[in-house]
């Protein structure tokens, strides 16, 4: 019944981040947001969530963990609420801002009480397995229950959908989950403010300089204070006494490695949906039902990977499932940078979605369980909130980074002779192949690990 609370609530937050993909057409159109603007329907729930995952690990370690998982909970379901009676552009991105202040305090409680519950190493092994498959499956889950929501109701239900599952999670929590003990803590508020600000400047300046180009004073501003801000978030993290990432935490070179991937990965990931659904409804003409289902067998191919880590992982190990990993999901996005205006499903997607399905599941899933089955009790929750932070800011700075690539790309294809799906298909292929670079990456840092059982 833990893991049954724990995995949905995890679920529920993933899906948030993608769930929205397939409606973005329809919401621009109902609320009136331009093509750029449009990006902020994902980055302002993915960059509170992302920044402020640390400062919710380590209030969960301060207040309780049951306690926060609870509370954010509750803030994810009533801004869920919100955000489907939205009647503007505005309130329906303060709704998705408050959403990610909910998932940022119970998502680090997620992966801290699994580990405070499962105390014997199998059952953790299975019960992180089931997580990771929830976690990486869980992009692709939300755009084919986005497509299914937005066609047969509207795009209103995706954001409603929380809400009778948020209820029970707020209901059962309290009954079925241990309140693990608390332990002595304080909140590294400096470090907070430092890490968010820097996350939330880095990320705008990307995103404008899709519009406005490098040679933007504000551009430039924004992207040189959010590097001052994280020289200064790190100065504050080598001094505080109960850093909100503790840089013990990277002592391990396996778990290091793990988490520069869990940041390089979703960089790469998040191109494919966020661009391939506008691919299939606005060249491909597909609805949004279809659309959803297009990302089928991806699913279908990450879950079933997830399901046999733990039995492949005490076999081989980490680094080979994460070298095959890396290497299928960089070929499925460099297959992706030869799509045209009369690419087909089945001939021109069907395969890069397998190939990035069955490199999502084996490129991501062995990372959880190197980083969570490693750490001392005291440093759970603090692992946990790393651990997603890197994979939600990884996933929004990535994203604007193809942003600003897919701008550039389209304002030099567009010429009086070209077709709108011309350029749009320019632009998304040069982010493919941003993201088949990022990928190539994640081969890199797979090539570190140290070969172990």
């Amino acid at each position: 019944m833990v893991l049954a609370i724990v995995l949905t609530c995890q679920l529920m937050l993933i899906l948030d981040a993608t769930v929205m993909n397939v409606a973005l057409p329809k919401i621009q159109h109902d609320l009136g947001f331009t093509p750029t603007s449009l990006s902020w329907v994902m980055n302002a729930y993915s960059l509170v969530f992302g920044g402020l995952l640390l400062l919710g690990g380590r209030a969960g370690d301060l207040f309780g963990r049951r306690r926060m998982f609870v509370l954010g909970t509750a803030l994810f379901t009533a801004a869920s609420l919100v955000g489907g009676l939205a009647d503007s552009a505005t309130l329906l991105l303060v709704a998705r801002v408050v959403q990610g202040f909910g998932a940022a305090a119970a998502g680090p409680s997620t992966l801290a009480l699994i580990v405070s519950t499962f105390t014997e190493t199998r059952a953790r092994v299975r019960a992180l397995s089931l997580f990771s498959a929830m976690s990486s499956g869980g992009f692709a889950i939300g755009l084919i229950l986005g497509g299914l929501l937005t066609e047969w109701l509207s795009w209103r239900a995706v954001l409603f959908i929380n809400v009778p599952f948020g209820a029970a999670i707020i209901l059962l929590a309290p009954r079925f989950v241990p309140e693990p003990a608390r332990r002595k803590a304080h909140l590294d508020i400096p470090g907070a403010l430092t890490g968010t600000t820097a996350v939330a400047a880095l990320v705008y300046s990307f995103i404008r300089a899709a519009t406005h180009g490098w040679g933007d004073p504000a551009t430039l501003g924004f992207l040189f204070g959010g590097l001052a801000a994280l020289a200064a978030f790190l100065t504050i993290e080598l001094r505080t006494r109960q850093a909100l990432m503790p840089l013990r935490l990277f002592a391990d070179r396996n778990r290091a490695a793990a988490y520069l991937n869990f940041f390089i990965g979703p960089m790469a990931m998040m191109s494919m949906f966020f661009y391939l659904t506008q691919f299939l409804q606005e060249v491909t003409h597909f609805a949004a039902l279809q659309t959803g289902l297009a990302f089928l067998p991806m699913a279908a191919a990450m879950f079933s990977l997830s399901r046999v880590i733990p039995r492949l992982l005490p076999r081989f190990g980490p680094k080979p499932l994460l070298l095959v990993g890396t290497t299928s999901m960089f070929g499925g996005l460099l297959w992706l940078t030869q799509l045209d205006q009369g690419s087909t499903y089945v001939a021109g997607l069907l395969g890069p979605m397998l190939l990035m399905g069955i490199g999502g599941g084996l490129a991501f899933s062995p990372l959880n369980i190197i980083i969570m089955s490693t750490v001392r009790p005291e440093d759970a929750g603090a692992a946990g909130g790393v651990l997603q932070t890197m994979q939600q800011v990884g996933s929004t700075l990535g994203l604007a980074i193809l942003v600003t690539v897919f701008g550039t790309a389209t304002r030099s294809a567009s010429t009086a002779t070209a077709s709108r799906q011309e350029v749009l298909v320019t632009g998304m292929t040069a982010a493919f192949t941003t993201a088949a670079i990022l990928a190539a990456f994640t081969f890199v840092v797979a090539l570190t690990f140290k070969r172990t059982r």
